[in-house]
């Protein structure tokens, strides 16, 4: 794995020399366009929306759009006035409570690796998040931008967090949720039971992105069969949908499904052990 980032934490008068790695990969199908009679690969092209033509690199400059139609074009000198100074370091501001965060602040997580020298302050930095359990409050320059950061403890590793500032969420509160209804004791206490039921001990590895799955599997069919069409499955009738209209009758059905699908994968397990006995 290769670092994207190399710089320092620092806080107070501390300075762990760190490398910054990817800790997820989007596994996103990647497509070309192409054309149908022989397969050719097709370009885009730059083309103004005023007359149609194709606009040379040399061309093209950079602007923003204040008003429908209005725009004010930015030179690099006009980015250079406003760079903010590359300095490597991870400048953690505050230690807050990681329970007091809402956990839609974060999106994009990335593992600190300790440098030469940096394994001590790295371990004490890392112990001291883990039994506190704060997070970090950062800010970091990656490249040109300037980013809001959480860094956190994880397992053995200290990991870094980029986070939305909290003027780019959107402001949930115009949206129209109901307030003053108030679910039945008897509705509340089925859907306790029914989420009871359906409670498992967390384990990533049980989910998998069935559409990249299936989408890989015609591909490799299509692949076998010289690029040739191929026969359509079956696929299975969608559920018609209805309209709730007791809502305990709904929730009883499905706590009863679902204590029958646990019974059956009890039993399923049960077969397998006394198999492989």
């Amino acid at each position: 794995m290769r670092a994207i980032w190399k710089g320092s934490i620092s806080f107070g008068l501390v300075n762990i020399p760190i490398a910054l790695y990817p800790a997820t990969r989007r596994e996103e199908l990647k497509f070309r366009l192409l054309r149908a009679k022989d397969l050719s690969p097709v370009n885009y092209k730059r083309v103004a929306e005023k007359d149609g033509k194709e606009v040379p690199w040399d061309d093209i400059v950079k602007g923003y759009e204040y008003e429908k139609g209005k725009y004010v074009v930015l030179k690099d000198e006009d980015f250079q006035r406003v760079d903010l100074e590359a300095t490597q370091t991870v400048d953690i501001q505050d230690f807050v409570d990681q329970q007091e965060i809402d956990p839609i602040f974060f999106y994009k997580p990335y593992y600190l690796e300790p440098q030469k020298g940096g394994d001590k302050a790295y371990v004490l930095l890392h112990e001291t998040l883990a039994k506190t359990g704060k997070v970090g409050i950062a800010k970091v320059v990656i490249k040109t931008r300037q980013y809001l950061a959480g860094v956190k403890a994880k397992d053995s590793v200290l990991v870094l967090e980029l986070m939305h500032f909290a003027e780019e969420l959107a402001d949930a509160d115009k949206l129209h949720i109901p307030k003053k209804l108030e679910p039945g004791k008897r509705e509340l206490d089925m859907a306790k039971a029914l989420v009871d039921s359906m409670s498992s001990k967390w384990d990533p590895k049980k989910y998998r992105d069935d559409y990249r799955e299936a989408l890989m599997e015609v591909i490799e069919e299509k692949v076998e069969a010289g690029g040739k069409e191929i026969e359509e499955k079956p696929k299975p009738k969608p559920r018609p949908s209805t309209k709730v209209i007791d809502l305990v009758s709904v929730l009883q059905e499905s706590l009863n499904k679902t204590k029958k699908s646990h019974h059956a994968r009890k039993s399923s397990a049960a077969t397998r052990h006394r198999k492989a006995a």
